[in-house]
C-alpha cells in the first residue's frame, strides 16, 4: 500500500511501483506484489509534474482487517510532504498502519512524514539531501544519514531523493524474491543492483557517458572496465593517440576531472561494488580494484566518502537483508506477499 498526497513527486510514486509491479515469484511467475494507492480522499491527486493520478480509495476506506494483514506501507515523497507532515489526520493513519505492517517504507521526503508521525525517533534514516538539514533540525531524535542511498533500521526503510526510491525498491525485491529477480529487473531498467556510494558521490561510469569526444570516451570506458590496468597519463594518452599534454588538457575540459582524479574515482566505484557484494578481504578488494595496497584504498575512501572501507561494508550489510531467504520460504510467504502493498 502506497500513501500519496497532493503535490507528490511522480517519480517517487511511479519508479518504485514500476519495479514492484514487474517482480514475480519464480519459478511460477506469480506476481510478487499487489499494489494499491490510497490518499486522504478519493479522486484526483496532483503531482508536481502536472500529471494527475486517480486514487480510488481513501484512508477511511481501509478497514482495520486490511491493516491487520498489511505487509508493506509505503509513503511517497514530494513538495507536498511539507503540508502532509502537518496533517494530523494523515499522520494518524500512518501511525495506525505502521503498527501491524511487516515493513514501513518512505521514498525521498516521505521520511519527514514518518518522522512527524514519531515513527523514526531513535532510529537511523535518510531523505533527499536538500531536506536532510531540515529533518535533522526538526526531528533531533532521528539520526539522519544524508549520504546514504537508503537506510534500513529494523522494519523501517527510508530512501534518498527521487531515483533512490528505485534503488530501495530493488532492495525490497531482493529481500522478498531473491537476488536473481532483483538483478533481472535492474538489467531491464538499466540500473545498478546496488548503486555505489552516496547521493553526492561522483560516478566514473556516469561521467564517462557524458564525454562527447570519441577518443576520450573510449579511454573513460577502458578505465571503468579495467581498474587494474596501467592507467597512467602516458598509457592513457597513448590509448587516445594524443600527446600527454594535449590528452590531459582535453580530458579535464571534457570530464571536469584530471585523469588521476577520474582513475581514482573509477577504482573507488569498483571497490564499493566489491565491498557491497562479497566477503573478500580488504587486501584482495584493494588489489582487484586497482589500488594495490589497502592503505591507498583506505585513504581514498576517507577522502571521498568520509568512511573507511570496513565501515562502508558495514553500512551495506545493515541496509541489505539480515539473512538470506530460501525459495521454500518464499513459497510459504507467497499468499502474505500478494496481500501486501
Amino acid at each position: 500500500m502506497m500513501l500519496v498526497y497532493d503535490a507528490a513527486q511522480i517519480l517517487d510514486i511511479a519508479g518504485p511501483i514500476q519495479l514492484l509491479s514487474t517482480a514475480v515469484l519464480l519459478p511460477g511467475g506469480t506476481p510478487a506484489y499487489e499494489i494499491e494507492l490510497v490518499a486522504e480522499e478519493r479522486g484526483p491527486v496532483s503531482t508536481t509534474s502536472g500529471l494527475v493520478l486517480r486514487v480510488d480509495r481513501s484512508i477511511e476506506d481501509v478497514s482495520a482487517a486490511e491493516l491487520a494483514g498489511l505487509d508493506t506501507l509505503m509513503v511517497t515523497g514530494g513538495l507536498g510532504s511539507r503540508a502532509a507532515m502537518e496533517d494530523e489526520r494523515l499522520l494518524a493513519f500512518v501511525r495506525r498502519a505502521a503498527v501491524p505492517a511487516r515493513r514501513v517504507v518512505s521514498i525521498c521526503t516521505g521520511a519527514i512524514i514518518l518522522a512527524a508521525a514519531g515513527l523514526l525517533d531513535g532510529r537511523r534514516a535518510t531523505t533527499h539531501w536538500a531536506y536532510a538539514p531540515t529533518m535533522r533540525r526538526r526531528f533531533p531524535g532521528v539520526t539522519v544519514e544524508e549520504d546514504a542511498i537508503y537506510v534500513r533500521d529494523g522494519k523501517f526503510w527510508t530512501s534518498a531523493g527521487v531515483t533512490a526510491g528505485m534503488d530501495l525498491a530493488l532492495a525490497l525485491i531482493e529481500e522478498d524474491t531473491g537476488r536473481e529477480m532483483a538483478l533481472t529487473l535492474a538489467r531491464q531498467h538499466v540500473m545498478y543492483l546496488m548503486r555505489p556510494g552516496g547521493q553526492s558521490q561522483f560516478s566514473a561510469q556516469l561521467a564517462a557517458q557524458r564525454v562527447e569526444d570519441e577518443r576520450l570516451a573510449r579511454v573513460c570506458s577502458f578505465v571503468v572496465e579495467n581498474p587494474c590496468a596501467d592507467l597512467s597519463v602516458p598509457a592513457l594518452a597513448a590509448r587516445a593517440a594524443m600527446s600527454e599534454r594535449s590528452f590531459a588538457r582535453h580530458f579535464v575540459a571534457e570530464t571536469g576531472f584530471t585523469p588521476a582524479q577520474f582513475v581514482e574515482r573509477a577504482r573507488l566505484d569498483e571497490a564499493c561494488r566489491r565491498l557491497a557484494g562479497g566477503e573478500h578481504s580488504l587486501d584482495a578488494i584493494s588489489a582487484d580494484a586497482g589500488f594495490g595496497a589497502a592503505e591507498r584504498m583506505r585513504r581514498a575512501f576517507l577522502r571521498h566518502l568520509g568512511v573507511t572501507p570496513g565501515r562502508y561494508r558495514e553500512r551495506f550489510r545493515t541496509a541489505r537483508r539480515d539473512t538470506p531467504r530460501s525459495f521454500s520460504s518464499l513459497e510459504t510467504d507467497n499468499a502474505h506477499l500478494r496481500s501486501s502493498l
